[in-house]
């Protein structure tokens, strides 16, 4: 099994010193190379007072190993990093990261990519054109073959909950109107598809938010669920897709509901990211599902009010690694 590429995100946030920390205690983590620069990873294992890394600059994914010797597939910065200070001069190097770990594992290099976390107002001072990670990746990996149903679909995983998203990143106003029967289908074949292909689930079974209170109350407060979200799920039945009509996300959450399926559907972003956040705060993962390579992702941001502090936690990036090997090794055995 190959490594899986890293990349290093912002330079000037928390991402880097989560890779040192997780490097200096590699034993309890899936082996790894690093797409970024060699010089910030340094300075953010110094700032951690961790050993001095061992490092090898590669030019080339295909030449990256493992061992005790941290590969590093160097992407230079423009001018060294300030922690705490995010600079667009270096969103190139940035975004170039991103876009050599998805080609490390397009090419073979790599297993699976982990991407630690960028700042996007930085990023589209460089016209980065994108909303976030999960869009570009996409973008990138646009004509690669995929036998299944296309995302991408964002979904936070922990251990005792997966909340998958039907919309992300938009204004509440204008949820409504994005909720097509289209998207509906096209999500939860995704979520389907993914849990049986990367979380080894036979038989996945799902359970789909309603938009409104009550799930709609039988049509008094709101006919989304009675004119698009339920028809959507009663086709999805019809194509063998175990998933429940809209449910009052209210009481979806507890311990006792969670225990009757593997997956939830949530219609919009804070409807799933509080509880996911809730639960799993310290080591819920951001997985990329329905696209032709992995990637996984720590389920935080930058972290720039903490960064080069020494304080910041390293239990989501080691999840989001954990979970890319299980996915690249059961994609290996499929």
């Amino acid at each position: 099994m190959k490594p899986l590429a890293v990349s290093m995100g912002d330079p000037a946030g928390i991402g880097l010193e989560l890779a040192a920390r997780v490097w200096a205690e590699r034993h309890s983590a899936p082996p790894f190379f690093l797409v970024g620069d060699a010089g910030a990873f340094e300075r953010a294992s110094a700032r951690l007072q961790l050993p001095k890394p061992k490092l090898r600059v590669v030019t080339n994914a295909t030449d990256a190993d493992v061992g005790d010797t941290l590969c590093v597939l160097q992407i230079p910065l423009a001018m060294s990093e300030t922690p705490g200070e995010p600079d667009p001069v270096n969103a190139d190097a940035t975004i170039a990261a991103i876009e050599r770990g998805v080609a490390a594992v397009r090419e073979g290099a790599a297993s699976g990519l982990v991407t630690l976390p960028i700042a996007k107002a930085v990023l589209h001072t460089a016209d980065f054109g994108f909303p976030g990670h999960t869009e570009f990746i996409a973008h990138l990996t646009a004509n690669d073959a995929w036998a299944q149903t296309r995302g991408p679909v964002m979904m936070l995983a922990g251990a005792t909950l997966k909340v998958a998203l039907a919309t992300i990143h938009r204004p509440l106003k204008d949820v409504p109107a994005a909720l097509t029967r289209d998207r509906i289908l096209d999500t939860a074949r995704v979520v389907s598809e993914a849990l049986q292909r990367d979380f080894g689930i036979a038989n996945p079974r799902i359970a789909l938010c309603g938009l409104n209170p009550h799930a709609g109350e039988d049509g008094h407060i709101g006919r989304e669920e009675i004119e698009i979200i339920n028809p959507a799920a009663e086709q999805l039945r019809g194509e063998g897709v175990d998933i429940t009509n809209a449910r009052s996300a209210d009481a979806l959450f507890h311990e006792e509901a969670r225990k009757s399926y593997d997956a939830v559907i949530a219609l919009y972003h804070d409807q799933g990211l509080i509880p996911i956040k809730t639960l799993h705060f310290w080591d819920g993962v951001n997985v990329s599902l329905g696209l032709p390579i992995i990637r996984t992702s720590p389920d935080h941001g930058a972290g720039f009010d903490i960064a080069g502090k020494g304080i910041a936690r390293a239990d989501s990036f080691r999840a989001a690694l954990q979970m890319a090997r299980q996915m690249a090794e059961r994609r290996a055995r499929s």
